[in-house]
């Protein structure tokens, strides 16, 4: 069985976290400022359309990533899975949005198994620069 892989990126990041957590619970949003070309709803969640059971297509370079919200707990708690179209398996991702001090903290982490040698350093790549740029939407928006 391949090695389990984890990984987290935090920032601090001068902006309330509902304003940061406005971006993180918008799916269809996250075009504006992630690396990611686009990403749609192939099935709304549950009472939210964003939330639990929710299942976001994400199209980057390569076949399209399917992700299942598994967790949504407004304003501070996502995690999802990859249920399709990355070089790993057993993936699971969280995003946490916490207060700290006149603005808040981001906690973004995931783990996985990679299926070919080196694809934990692409993915590792994306979710860095994914939260990197989060953060500094956050702060322009």
């Amino acid at each position: 069985m391949a090695k389990l892989h984890r990984y987290a990126f935090t920032h601090e990041i001068d902006a309330a976290p509902q304003k940061v957590w406005d971006l993180v619970a918008d799916h269809e949003g996250m075009s504006a400022w992630s690396p990611v070309r686009s990403v749609t709803l192939e099935q709304e969640g549950s009472p939210d359309r964003n939330g639990v059971g929710a299942v976001r297509v994400l199209r980057l370079a390569g076949p399209p990533l399917r992700e299942q919200i598994t967790v949504f707990e407004p304003t501070h708690h996502l995690a999802y899975r990859m249920l399709s179209g990355a070089p790993v398996s057993d993936y699971t991702g969280e995003i946490n949005v916490t207060p700290s001090g006149a603005g808040s903290r981001l906690v973004w982490s995931v783990q996985f198994r990679a299926k070919l040698p080196g694809a934990q350093f692409a993915v590792a790549a994306v979710i860095r620069e994914g939260a990197r740029a989060l953060a500094k939407q956050a702060v322009r928006s």
